[in-house]
């Protein structure tokens, strides 16, 4: 035991970090540092979370005030979900080499300062390349926040440390349509500007209260190639996707969709002969792994084509204000904040396959409900049967979906495994929100006309249902057993332990798994973007 400290030495939450004894015990949550830590890990995972879901709200608010076509306002999505998705993985590699803290510290800057660039956009244009740079900053914070309370809590307090920022970072998502409609009200410059004080708070708090932490074990490159490839051959194809309504099969687009296939197999090369790959391939050698990710990009897909669609038809063709059509999809955020953690309990009694099979069916009865809304149609009796179901079925299959992921993985690639599955899910909203206006035939400022915006929302909400039971029929033919007894030590002559690219705070442990970085209570990893 160390000497007892005289009082007026002992070091206190709001001294600065490198003075602060070590703590090999960690931070317990009663005291006001571990309350600290706890509320700057969930200010900064919650402001990327509320960031996706006001900025939905505000597409045609920022379409009529920028003059922006369909086309932008799909990049404005994109562009952040694009650098999200192929950089997260990375970001959490450079929290456990260079430091958590400091990585987290620099990603919510960044993710500030592209914030206020993204507010003062004067042109479309400018607006998506800030949003671009917002996603390098989301993929520095989101993996720190969960590595940082898993890393710094004290033991006995750690699980109950990230159940109540994973709450927290969920209150977020119910929060988001409220601020972003009151917010739009004023100027959409405010859902970008709003990140400020937040980040600032943020900043204060975890500098305060966060003791720098790093994996001095990690060894191995950065798999900095196969990030590159994985963004270029989802960059590729999500402009030939937007662009292919407007300019047709132009040789840019042809270019891009072929290179988006040459991108895609080189990635696939690489990961296959990298020593510390992003992706290790070897996952998909197990069929479970593999259907339950296929389940979750047809899931994710649809539930991010009808958060896009969604909000658009309320505010262009029901004429609702952006605050009604923010406080419109609430049910579903909050049947998930509220159940979530209960329903998992059901693959306990039932086993996989029901909760899956049926969340995915009864979300996709809600979305065909949700296909029908038109101008002249009411809330209670039109809109909220469908975003009532739809909340139900997520929160009836999300937990399950998670626990088979991490179950259909040896458990010295749990984390890793968990991050690709957080991967697909981005990649799927990424590919959706590109694909669903061609596919139902809306392109430039047509999204403005209500008649021609409810006729191609009608054929998208359709085939987001049809995402659905696809995702339905993907969790029927799982295999059972390779649920119930995952591999708990690795292949012969592969080395415990996981990638270089695993995200941070999910490294730690063959004996534990947690889940994916920036994912909520319940909620799906994408859903705030």
């Amino acid at each position: 035991m160390p000497p007892r400290l005289p009082q007026s030495h002992r070091p206190t939450w709001t001294d600065s970090p490198a003075t602060l004894l070590p703590m090999d015990d960690g931070v317990r949550l009663s005291s006001p540092r571990g309350r600290a830590l706890l509320t700057a890990t969930a200010l900064g995972s919650g402001m990327a979370f509320l960031d996706g879901t006001v900025v939905n709200v505000a597409l045609p608010t920022i379409g009529r005030e920028l003059d922006a076509t369909l086309a932008q306002l799909q990049w404005t999505v994109n562009a952040y979900t694009l650098t999200l998705a192929a950089l997260i993985l990375l970001g959490g590699s450079l929290g456990d080499r260079l430091g958590r803290r400091r990585i987290f510290t620099v990603g919510v800057v960044w993710f500030t300062v592209a914030s206020v660039l993204c507010a003062l956009a004067p042109t479309a244009e400018i607006l998506i390349a800030a949003r671009a740079l917002q996603g390098i900053g989301g993929a520095l914070l989101t993996p720190g926040a969960l590595a940082i309370l898993q890393t710094t809590m004290h033991q006995e307090d750690r699980a109950r440390a990230i159940g109540a920022w994973a709450g927290l970072t969920g209150v977020s998502g119910v929060l988001g349509p409220l601020l972003g409609g009151w917010l739009l009200e004023y100027d959409w410059r405010w859902v970008f500007g709003i990140n400020v004080p937040l980040a600032a708070l943020t900043v204060w708090l975890i500098t305060a209260s966060a003791p720098e932490s790093k994996d001095e074990a990690a060894t191995g490159r950065f798999d900095a190639a196969g990030a590159a490839l994985g963004a270029v051959a989802l960059g590729a194809s999500t402009y030939a996707l937007i662009s292919w309504p407007d300019a047709g099969a132009s040789a840019l687009n042809v270019t891009m969709a072929v290179l988006s296939v040459l991108a895609a197999v080189a990635f696939i090369y690489r990961e296959k002969l990298a020593e510390h790959p992003m992706v290790p391939l070897s996952l998909f050698s197990d069929s479970t792994f593999t259907g339950i990710n296929i389940m979750t990009f047809a899931v994710y897909a649809g539930l991010s084509g009808v958060m896009f669609f969604l909000v658009m038809q309320l505010q262009v063709s029901l004429g609702w204000s952006p605050l009604e059509a923010g406080i419109a999809t609430i049910p579903t955020t909050l049947l998930m904040l509220l159940f979530s953690g209960r329903s998992a309990e059901l693959a306990k009694r039932f086993g996989v396959r029901p909760p899956l099979v049926i969340g995915s069916a009864c979300g996709a009865v809600g979305v065909a409900l949700l296909a029908a809304v038109d101008d002249g149609d009411s809330y209670l009796v039109d809109v909220l049967p469908g975003v009532t179901l739809l909340g139900i079925g997520l929160t009836t299959l999300v937990p399950t979906l998670t626990a088979t992921v991490m179950a259909a993985a040896p458990q010295h690639l749990a984390g890793i495994a968990s991050g690709v599955n957080n991967g697909v899910s981005r990649a799927a909203g990424l590919i959706a929100v590109a694909a669903l206006p061609a596919v139902a035939g809306l392109s430039g400022e047509a999204y403005a006309d209500p008649d021609q915006l409810t006729d191609a929302y009608q054929i998208a909400m359709l085939a987001c249902a049809g995402l659905l039971v696809l995702g339905a029929l993907s969790a029927a033919a799982l295999r059972p057993h390779a649920l119930t007894e995952p591999p708990t030590t690795p292949p012969a002559g592969e080395p415990v332990g996981v990638p270089s690219g695993e995200p941070a705070g999910e490294r730690e442990l063959v004996h534990e798994a947690r889940p994916a970085p920036c994912s909520g209570p319940g909620m799906p990893p994408s859903y705030g973007r």
